[in-house]
């Protein structure tokens, strides 16, 4: 289960074990739009200051990208579905967006990190953490450290620029 805000911060997007997005508005205190994930989420993650996309991650082991624009004037969100990233062996457990907002980094229970190129739709790494990961943080401006929490009780640091483990 995830909540996170969306660039305006009045509303609120949920990704929920009924293997439901959905979108709230938080002055009407009402659910203004419903998407059918597939399977349940576990982590979400906006792209930029618009919040124009969403990246959420399953328990189906697939990374789900969800676009909030509209053409409409009414100004409501529309999630539809854009793109499906596979390559995990077992549940995404959290994903965030790299500085340039083209690549993305996962963590999986198969005990792996994966960098994904959203311009290629493909994994460009694969880093062996040795325990399923929790969570994932980058730390810095340009994207090049990432701070892995993980089911053995340890917390790891990635240099995406190398193969070392440590920033």
């Amino acid at each position: 289960m995830a909540a996170k805000f969306l660039s305006e911060h009045t509303r609120v997007v949920t990704g929920s074990h009924d293997r439901t997005l959905k979108v709230w508005d938080l002055r009407n205190r009402a659910c203004v739009e419903t998407k059918f994930a597939g399977s349940s989420c576990n982590d979400l993650v906006t792209t930029d200051g618009s919040g124009s996309c969403i990246i959420s991650g399953h328990f189906d082991k697939k990374i789900r990208f969800w676009d909030t624009r509209t053409d409409s004037s009414s100004n409501d969100i529309v999630l539809s579905g854009r793109h499906t990233l596979t390559g995990h062996c077992g549940k995404v457990m959290a994903a965030k967006f790299l500085s340039e907002h083209t690549r993305v980094v996962t963590g999986s229970h198969d005990r792996t990190l994966k960098v994904w190129d959203l311009r290629n739709r493909a994994c460009v790494e694969t880093k062996f953490a040795g325990s399923s990961c929790n969570d994932l943080v980058t730390t810095d401006g340009s994207g090049s450290c990432i701070i892995s929490g993980h089911f053995d009780k340890k917390i790891r640091f990635w240099d995406t620029r190398t193969t070392i483990t440590n920033c």
